[in-house]
């Protein structure tokens, strides 16, 4: 059984079995998390979810990020998980389609406060939830998105269940239930663009749908052992015949490596290779952006239909725009926050422009996020530009200073630039904290 192998390969690994690159990452993944949820948390979306898990009522076990009070550990990794997407700054894996973030973390921040675990249980878990999260999606991938599921909710629940057993420290055969009972609870549908807040609530119920099956698992309630292969099973239902068992199968000679890219513009993350090549144009024409005739924008046929949408009508529907985000990065020199929370104020400014925004498919390009774009100038002049790897990618990483700057600048509108220098200090040396919810207490606003 494909639960029973993954089982008794995740019980193998604790702190101590990690490298410093596993540690370092699911560290940097961890601060990233931190300033796009408490930033987030101050969003509609955030405060909504927030006010929901508070209503519900409960054993104040967690803590929800951004606000002063705690609640049961399944309603903070689910309002917490939504504040962290609420944004389009969380993290993302290099094939752009999931965040680790918001299940993940979410789910391990709530079970690791609620039973007291440390900063070393915590990393070591987090690590695990997200090589459970990205084997499944390798698996199942791209069949799953392309049958119109969202991968952050249908295999984040997964990777959420995964952390939170490693918290809960439950046996193999636990481990097996929680991952059939998460497979019982797993869903999200890319159905989710539009004037509304859809795709920011998606890795709520997987992270605390996580919670639920590692904590059911840990009382004695049984899961189906046959969840990822049955013929009713994960993998039949959400990828059909396109589905790869064997990529779930963990193989000595090939360890997993936790590699995480962080996004440096809010939007969708496909979007941000045509930010890149956009920007480096953009001392050549500014401020003569009447002179643009067209602009021309190449992707890879996996991405070459999607975010298209020439006339977003919100800010929700601006941050999946390609020709908004092109346009706006041209006339305001940058594609972060401010320019997409500014959409109705933005939008008279760069119509024109964004009208000129065409879209086409391109073979060859290598990498699937991979972006060629085309000035047209009047007069006949053309400028061209190609971005393979945006920044914040694996090949074109972010470094720490600049991940610490992106914390800071998204956290400044919530707390103080005391807590701000705290909070990256605490998450730098994780490694030395006893109790978790020593940490979680600095993420509440006093």
């Amino acid at each position: 059984m494909l639960s029973q192998q993954l089982a008794a390969h995740f019980s193998r690994i604790d702190y101590s079995t990690l490298n410093a690159a596993a540690i370092a990452g699911s560290k940097a993944l961890l601060l990233d998390y931190l300033g796009v949820a408490l930033c987030g948390s101050s969003t509609e979306s955030g405060r909504l979810a927030s006010r929901l898990s508070l209503d519900q009522g409960g054993i104040p076990e967690a803590t929800l990020i951004g606000a002063n009070c705690s609640v049961p550990a399944a309603g903070a990794a689910f309002a917490n998980a939504i504040s962290a997407h609420s944004l389009e700054l969380d993290d993302v894996d290099q094939e752009a389609l999931f965040h680790f973030g918001p299940p993940v973390v979410s789910a391990a921040l709530a079970i690791g406060e609620a039973r007291g675990c440390s900063g070393p249980e915590l990393i070591a878990a987090v690590f695990c939830g997200c090589e459970m999260m990205e084997r499944l999606s390798r698996a199942a991938n791209p069949a799953l998105r392309n049958r119109g599921f969202h991968t952050t909710a249908a295999a984040g629940v997964f990777g959420a269940a995964l952390a939170s057993a490693k918290l809960l420290k439950l046996a193999d055969e636990q481990v097996v239930s929680a991952l059939g009972l998460a497979g019982a609870q797993a869903s999200g549908l890319m159905e989710m663009y539009g004037s509304n807040m859809q795709k920011r609530f998606n890795p709520g119920p997987a992270a605390r749908n996580g919670v639920t099956a590692a904590r059911l698992a840990e009382l004695g309630f049984t899961g189906a052992e046959t969840i990822f292969e049955g013929e009713r099973g994960f993998l039949n239902a959400f990828a059909g015949g396109e589905a790869n068992s064997a990529a779930l199968i963990p193989q000595a000679s090939e360890p997993y490596r936790l590699e995480v890219e962080f996004k440096a513009y809010a939007c969708a993350r496909p979007i941000h290779p045509a930010i890149d090549a956009l920007l480096s144009l953009r001392p050549q024409i500014y401020p003569r952006l009447s002179d643009v005739e067209g602009i021309r924008i190449y992707r890879h046929p996996m991405w070459a239909h999607y975010h298209v949408n020439n006339q977003p009508r919100s800010y929700h529907e601006a941050q999946v725009s390609l020709p908004y985000a092109a346009a706006v990065a041209l006339t305001e020199g940058d594609a972060f926050l401010e320019q997409f929370e500014q959409f109705e104020v933005l939008l008279p400014k760069i119509s024109a422009l964004m009208e000129k925004v065409t879209i086409a498919p391109a073979d060859g390009l290598p990498s699937t996020i991979c972006c060629r774009v085309e000035i047209t100038l009047a007069g006949g002049k053309s400028l061209y530009s190609q971005v393979d790897y945006p920044k914040g990618s694996i090949q074109n990483p972010m470094t720490a200073p600049e991940r610490e700057a992106k914390f800071a600048k998204l956290t400044a509108r919530v707390i103080s630039p005391e807590k701000i220098r705290e909070i990256i200090e605490l998450v730098n040396n994780l490694e030395k904290i006893s109790q978790i919810r020593d940490f979680t207490g600095h993420l509440k606003l006093s």
